[in-house]
């Protein structure tokens, strides 16, 4: 699973400490790659942890040198997620969806090392003169070493951004990146702390790269997979399709998807890690497919807004509309775990329930007009009517079965 799939599930199961082990796990496999590990012990000795008096003031040094990078990430996580309604309309263009896609494509690209992303040397050099020893030093070169290891963070850290944004959640925004700082910075801690000698350099390094390049990889197609109608035979269950990703991504990286370079290789060697990755993405998209297979026994949804109010109001029921898409991550949440409950269906029954689906190719300036009634931009929205038609609650995001019960529970 890509890195949005991860957070997106651990979310949805109102698990924000799962969400942060993902990002901070993240931030540490970050801090294995070639732009960052080689500078940990050089950085440690340029803010002047193990010139330090004791162990405590090592600990505090380093703890502000991580503060630093925290300093950075942190505003950029709420900015994403202040500014996600923008993003999630932005989502139901062709046009923005190929764009992350390319995007992406191009990151991981630059991470199996076919070309490098960097910054000048010159605006290098400059930044590595700030800071100096000390506590307040610390953390200021904390802030300029993120900026510096900028080559292998910002593939990782756009893409956390670009799912923070999706999910307009200030909460994740903030902790999320801050998680992220702390697992970008634990080996810096821990060396400035401790003085402990890390493992040398190696090969290993393009590895962790690769690894991000894939992920980047089959992240950039889960973009661009609203654009394309691909269905699976009804015969071929979500277990099976599951069970053919994990070989296929298994396949790939006995091929040689991580472990095999683009550099200093022959033909030969490059061929089977192109095709390795290939097999490792797409099985990572089938797993992702697989796991997305909404159950079996869910709300039977209308596509005629203005035909089930009619319904609605001429039956003396009372409504459910659904504004949903292809684009959003929570409203697939739903789909799968809440509409589909049995609970949920149960009490769903004496409801008239509409889908309105804004999804890339469905979408249209009436449906549109329908959305704009409820005065709302983002996505996901969920609004219960009552039997005279007037709204009673509406739901913004992920919530659990038992949740949505009480809320339709108390519709009449």
């Amino acid at each position: 699973m890509d890195i949005e799939s991860s957070l997106g599930s651990a979310l949805s199961h109102g698990s924000l400490w799962s969400t942060m082990a993902i990002t901070f796990g993240a931030g540490v496999a970050t801090s294995l790659t070639p732009c960052v590990y080689p500078m940990i012990a050089i950085t440690v000795s340029v803010f002047g942890a193990r010139q330090t008096k004791s162990r405590a003031e090592a600990a505090l040094v380093s703890s502000a040198f991580v503060l630093g990078m925290a300093a950075l990430f942190v505003p950029l996580g709420l900015i994403a997620a202040m500014t996600g309604g923008v993003f999630g309309a932005a989502l139901a263009s062709p046009y923005v969806l190929l764009g992350l896609g390319l995007l992406f494509a191009a990151l991981s690209i630059s991470m199996f090392g076919v070309f490098s992303l960097d910054l000048p040397s010159g605006l290098k050099t400059k930044l590595a003169d700030m800071g100096g020893v000390g506590v307040r030093g610390s953390f200021v070169l904390g802030m300029v070493s993120a900026l510096i290891a900028a080559p292998c963070t910002g593939p990782v850290l756009g893409a956390l951004l670009t799912w923070i944004s999706r999910t307009r959640d200030v909460t994740l925004g903030g902790l999320g990146l801050f998680a992220y700082a702390l697992g970008l910075g634990m080996l810096f801690w821990i060396v400035g702390t401790f003085a402990v000698a890390l493992p040398k350099s190696g090969r290993w390094l393009g590895w962790v790269k690769s690894v991000f390049g894939v992920v980047l990889l089959a992240a950039a197609f889960y973009y661009v997979r609203p654009l394309f109608s691909w269905s699976v035979p009804a015969w071929f269950s979500p277990v099976a399709l599951l069970g053919v990703g994990l070989v296929l991504a298994v396949a790939g990286l006995a091929l040689g998807a991580i472990h095999l370079s683009f550099e200093y290789t022959e033909r030969p060697e490059r061929v089977r890690k192109a095709a390795g990755i290939a097999m490792m993405v797409v099985g990572l998209l089938a797993c992702a497919r697989g796991l997305e297979a909404p159950h079996q026994g869910g709300l039977v949804w209308r596509e005629d807004f203005a035909a089930a109010e009619r319904e609605a109001q001429a039956s003396g029921r009372p409504m459910l509309v659904d504004f949903s898409a292809s684009w959003c991550g929570a409203c697939g949440e739903l789909d799968r775990h809440t509409f589909s409950s049995p609970e949920v269906v149960r009490e769903g029954q004496r409801f008239v329930t509409v889908r309105v689906d804004l999804s890339p190719g469905k979408d249209s300036p009436e449906k549109r007009q329908y959305l704009s009634r409820y005065a709302q931009r983002g996505l996901p929205l969920v609004v219960l009517h009552r039997a005279n038609g007037q709204e009673a609650s509406r739901v913004t995001g992920f919530v659990e079965p038992d949740e949505f019960v009480s809320l339709l529970r108390g519709v009449n």
